[in-house]
């Protein structure tokens, strides 16, 4: 019978998919085969339909319990007899232990799911060497490389467990893996010679998008009811955040459910079950949930928080359209959710810090690049793409920036990495043509260089920029094994010898976008400038009135989201950021009267799609920490018990009170400046024309951080806007 003849009896294709049939035939004849296939493209079957071919067990090694209970489902549903396959780990009851050793030694199981941990103990060990085995199938087995972007030790133990098992041929499979992990898992695996077996990574069905990582709960709660009855997942890095945008997008009438290693086995088991059976449209979790889920239909993926490495972000956009049909892909993106992941690097040893900033550098890299997103993650996996073929499927090629010659640019970039002797990374070669110095540098005297500083007209980021695309166009490329550092490619020195246009798109500054953002919120056009001016003027009036900064009332950027939005009664004037229930009270009835009768005389029809419902103002976290405040409870220790960073938990309180809920936070300036220094800061702001920490900080004549700035400033707003 030919294996497509198996195909049909056991799962009832009549084709394969792909190269699905020759790696299958590798499988069946023996050979140690590695199969590098993207989410979608049909990994298990290459596995699964060996085994139930074959004499004897498989024993195929996963992750993760979730993907093992599916997988173990989906096989159970081809099959007449139940022990066909079975998850073997701690989780089973003492009966159901027994049936799987039963089912094992009789023969009748043809898949066995095991953990790493499982696999090593010794026990089980010694019930597989009493067991005829197949083969060894590694799923996910970029966890078995540090560069990988789910690295974990108990993978690198599997080759030695196997042998004292019985020495079997393996398959390894990921849909994940640069050439350094691809080559990390073979080495490890003792499968240099494995026939290898490598999918296309396009995904020609999912469009790729960025956005500035502005009110991005807002902007969430919208994209997410353009799918209104479709299924998707949202992933955050926390688990606090995942339960907080999944009660966001409850409230906004959202079917969603949270999905993380917090909450208890089953509440994970029902919520993964109520989104594959459509009881829930949305799951919001963190990267535990979705490995191995086999659902088709997912129709968006989104990334609150963007992801330590391309290799995660990758995997979990692929979870999109594996049906075929379309899948959107949206990631939000601050340049603080970089900060935040290279500060989860600070504790672990120094070489698992250089690789993982190197895999943020190249995350960073794709989501403030200007080029095609497919060309960029496509060669990130050592694949050549065209960006004319992209089609429009990402945001750049749909929107693309102006190109510009940058011939000058590159060959001043492939002089200073000669001159350096291909020494240097990227943030190290835009130092020198900045002309910025580091220790780094002045070691190795580059600051020396006649190049250096002759690009300090450009930014930083059009040098990184440069460097990118010269990358992606084959002139320079990163050596992984040195942690990034920069080498010229033949085509640099030919490019040298004879120059030609080498055109490039400035890459996208998303810290400059939001920026310009709150200065001017109606960018595109919508702000009303009539009203904004009105808004002015009534705050103005009221500030001279009560004789406090106008700033004390609202903040310019709330009164540009109110010249933008038109809220007309409390409830939308609360959907205002930096307006609370205390500013809506105190100060609100003025500006709801100016707008409600500036909308009327205008007859403007107004969005309401703004107004998202937020979660009580996430009241637990507020009371708890006014409640901690008035025991005098040290900031450091709240923050500890808050999970939080200092600096964090002082914004919170900063959010708390710009509401207008006043707060007493003497016990705490005190600790730290004196009565006479307080009153300095504090008659600062009662006179000045803007709240800026910066401006402050220079009219003080530098005598004070901005955390002592930002705190009197937070008793200011207490005791005299509130």
């Amino acid at each position: 019978m030919t294996a497509t003849e198996q195909l049909q009896k056991f799962f009832g294709f009549n084709q394969f998919k792909g190269q699905q049939e020759e790696v299958v035939e590798s499988v069946l004849r023996g050979e140690d085969t590695f199969v590098i296939m993207p989410t979608g493209g049909g990994k298990s079957l290459c596995y699964q339909l060996p085994a139930l071919i074959m004499d004897g067990t498989a024993v195929v090694v996963s992750p993760l319990i979730a993907l093992m209970k599916n997988q173990v489902d989906s096989l159970r549903a081809f099959s007449t007899e139940k022990g066909v396959a079975h998850v073997l780990n701690s989780s089973l009851s003492k009966k159901d232990v027994q049936q799987v050793q039963s089912d094992l030694l009789n023969g009748i199981t043809k898949l066995l799911y095991v953990a790493p941990e499982s696999l090593s103990k010794q026990e089980n060990i010694d019930l597989l060497q009493r067991v005829g085995i197949s083969f060894y199938a590694i799923d996910e087995a970029h966890c078995i490389s540090e560069w990988g972007h789910d690295f974990r030790p108990e993978y690198r133990n599997l080759r030695q467990i196997m042998q004292r098992i019985e020495k079997k041929s393996v398959i390894a499979l990921t849909a994940t893996a640069t050439p350094k992990v691809q080559s990390d898992i073979q080495k490890n695996l003792g499968m240099e010679n494995a026939r290898v077996f490598v999918s296309s990574f396009n995904r020609h069905n999912l469009f790729y998008e960025i956005r500035s990582k502005k009110d991005p709960e807002k902007e969430l709660v919208r994209f997410v009811n353009r799918f209104q009855g479709q299924s998707g997942i949202v992933y955050c890095l926390s688990r606090k955040k995942v339960e907080e945008m999944a009660e966001t997008l409850q409230v906004n009438g959202v079917k969603a459910l949270p999905y993380h290693a917090g909450l208890d086995s089953s509440t994970r088991a029902r919520h993964q079950d109520a989104f594959l059976m459509e009881e829930v449209d949305v799951v919001v979790a963190t990267i535990a949930f979705g490995m191995g889920i086999d659902k088709p239909d997912v129709r968006f993926i989104v990334h609150y928080d963007i992801p330590k490495s391309l290799e995660s972000y990758y995997q979990e956009t692929g979870r999109a359209g594996r049906d075929g049909a379309g899948g959107h892909c949206l990631a939000f993106y601050s340049h603080k959710d970089i900060e935040k992941l290279e500060k989860f690097l600070h504790n672990k040893p120094v070489a698992e810090q250089e690789i993982g900033k190197q895999l943020i550098q190249e995350t960073l890299g794709y989501v403030e690049s200007s080029c095609c997103r497919r060309v960029y993650l496509l060669h990130y996996f050592g694949e050549s793409f065209d960006a004319e073929d992209c089609h429009g499927m990402c945001d750049n090629c749909k929107n693309p920036v102006s190109s510009t010659d940058a011939q000058k640019d590159l060959e001043w970039v492939i002089h200073a990495i000669q001159q350096t002797n291909q020494r240097m990374k990227t943030q190290h070669i835009t130092a020198i043509l900045t002309g910025q110095t580091n220790s780094i540098i002045k070691s190795n005297k580059a600051d020396q260089l006649p190049l250096f500083g002759q690009g300090k007209d450009r930014s930083e980021l059009h040098w990184t920029g440069v460097i990118r695309q010269a990358i992606l166009q084959g002139y320079l490329k990163k050596d992984i094994e040195s942690y990034g550092v920069l080498k010229l490619c033949p085509s640099a020195l030919d490019f040298l010898e004879h120059p030609k246009p080498f055109m490039i798109r400035e890459d996208r500054d998303y810290g400059r976008e939001d920026e310009s953002a709150n200065k001017n919120a109606g960018s595109a056009g919508a702000l009303d400038e009539v009203l904004f001016k009105l808004l002015k003027e009534i705050r103005k009036k009221m500030a001279h009135k009560l004789e406090i900064p106008p700033f004390a009332i609202f903040q310019e950027n709330s009164l540009l989201e109110m010249a933008l939005h038109y809220p007309v009664n409390e409830g939308e004037l609360k959907q205002i950021s930096g307006v609370g229930e205390g500013k809506v009270k105190k100060f609100g009835k003025e500006f709801l009267e100016v707008i409600s009768t500036h909308v009327e005389a205008q007859g403007i029809a107004k969005d309401d799609s703004f107004f998202v419902r937020s979660v009580a103002n996430r009241s637990a976290n507020k009371v708890a920490i006014i409640q901690a405040m008035d025991r005098k409870v040290p900031l450091d220790e709240l923050a500890r018990t808050r999970s939080m960073e200092r600096t964090e938990l002082i914004s919170e309180i900063e959010q708390i009170v710009r509401s207008g809920t006043r707060m007493n936070i003497d016990h705490h300036l005190n600790e730290i400046l004196d009565e006479d220094q307080i009153e300095e800061v504090f008659d600062y702001f009662m006179e000045a024309e803007s709240e800026s920490l910066e401006e402050a900080h220079s009219a003080l004549d530098g005598e004070y951080d901005e955390e002592e700035i930002r705190l009197v400033l937070i008793k200011f707003l207490s005791e005299v806007a509130n």
